[in-house]
């Protein structure tokens, strides 16, 4: 694996910011640069900008309407997005349930949803955990008993990311108690307009509202909603899971956020001088840089695999705990960089008043406490590192 981009490269890298500075709407953009709330226009304005230029499902093959895009390529505009302050594509259609359907679901299935997809005509959320089945997913209790051509379903999901706003749902569901808990999964398609769907939302400590409890009351979802066979849930569940950690990676992300705190780090003074002439902050900002640059690597050498095998391997563990790690470390050390004017103050005292805190750096304490959820969600850092060390044992 090449450490340099070659020229090709060079000049894509060079579209792509060519592309995001004529196209990416400066109001998204600031909302984006502030922490603040997106509203679902900002999401289905983006989504609609980059699917009119064929760059929307950036690791979809051509046939089923992805660019087609190299490792590198797909590395570079992900980075490119994250520092110009684009808005993260909603993950759940795009990076979970399209590959999923490409590899499991029937030719049927892949006609009918993909393209609804890239058209923004659906909105999809996971339903995954559940009260007492998180990190522990195979203790889920959701039940789905078939009765002829449906599955009735009862049950709850929570934690649902985004559900407020979501068309349907792909879940995991219990459809045969009688086995050991990972064989009697199965993978449902659930439309959330659905008689007996209910959602309800859990407002988080700083009062924004992205995450939801479903509740399913006799459900009726369609078998051919089933994707792959019955009771093969569990390989599917992995198989997204891997793509789902190497996403929450964000080494964009993380770049942007160190350029911020470095950039915070030279203009805020603390007892008369710079931040980053402080040694204790600068050495734990160059580890991050070092932890950052390492996981980079990393992620490359991940994706190439993953180019070659279909899928990524035990590399998405890591680049899941490493990534979570060093992303929470830069939102403590801009926290510690702002001092007192990272605390969270009312709207009406912020107003017009850049001395309490600077207008991008006011959501800055909500981005520290919401963050902690990185090394939880997605299969929390303890579970991973099990995995691994499993893997490296041969347990």
């Amino acid at each position: 694996m090449e450490l340099q981009f070659t020229d090709e490269e060079i000049a894509f890298r060079d579209e792509v910011r060519a592309f995001l500075k004529a196209e990416l709407p400066e109001d998204i953009a600031g909302r984006v640069r502030r922490g603040e709330e997106l509203p679902k226009d900002d999401y289905e304005r983006w989504h609609a900008i980059l699917n009119a230029r064929g760059w929307l499902a950036t690791i979809w093959p051509k046939e089923y309407g992805g660019p087609g895009w190299s490792v590198v390529e797909r590395h570079i505009f992900e980075e490119e997005c994250a520092m110009a302050s684009a808005p993260r594509i909603v993950p759940f259609g795009i990076t979970m349930l399209g590959p999923v359907l490409q590899k499991f679901g029937s030719k049927e299935q892949c006609d009918a949803i993909l393209p609804r997809i890239l058209n923004g005509d659906d909105w999809w959320c996971q339903g995954y955990s559940e009260p007492g089945a998180g990190s522990d997913l195979a203790s889920l209790r959701t039940k789905a008993v078939r009765e002829g051509d449906h599955y009735i379903v009862n049950g709850q999901k929570t934690w649902t990311t985004l559900g407020q706003h979501a068309d349907r749902m792909f879940c995991l569901v219990r459809t045969d108690p009688n086995v050991k808990p990972q064989a009697g999964i199965s993978f449902l398609l659930i439309d959330m307009d659905a008689p007996g769907v209910e959602v309800r939302p859990i407002k988080l400590i700083d009062g924004v509202h992205d995450v939801n409890d479903v509740f399913f009351t006799d459900v009726k979802v369609p078998v051919e909603n089933l994707v792959g066979e019955e009771n093969s849930g569990w390989t599917i569940a992995k198989f997204l899971l891997t793509h789902e950690r190497t996403n929450i990676a964000g080494t964009g992300f993380s770049n942007q956020a160190f350029d911020t705190v470095r950039a915070l780090a030279r203009s805020r003074r603390v007892n008369g001088r710079r931040l980053i002439d402080d040694p204790l902050f600068a050495a734990r900002l160059a580890q991050a840089e070092i932890d950052l640059e390492a996981m980079k690597i990393t992620n490359l050498r991940m994706l190439a695999r993953a180019q070659k095998t279909g899928q990524p391997g035990l590399e998405s563990s890591m680049l899941k705990i490493k990534g979570t790690v060093i992303r929470q470390e830069l939102n403590d050390l801009a926290r510690r960089a702002l001092g007192p004017a990272a605390a969270p103050f009312p709207a009406e005292a912020l107003a017009g008043n850049d001395a309490i805190a600077p207008e991008d750096h006011r959501r800055n304490a909500g981005a520290y406490f919401n963050n902690r959820k990185l090394s939880i969600y997605g299969g929390s850092n303890e579970i991973q590192r099990n995995i691994l060390t499993k893997a490296m044992l041969e347990l």
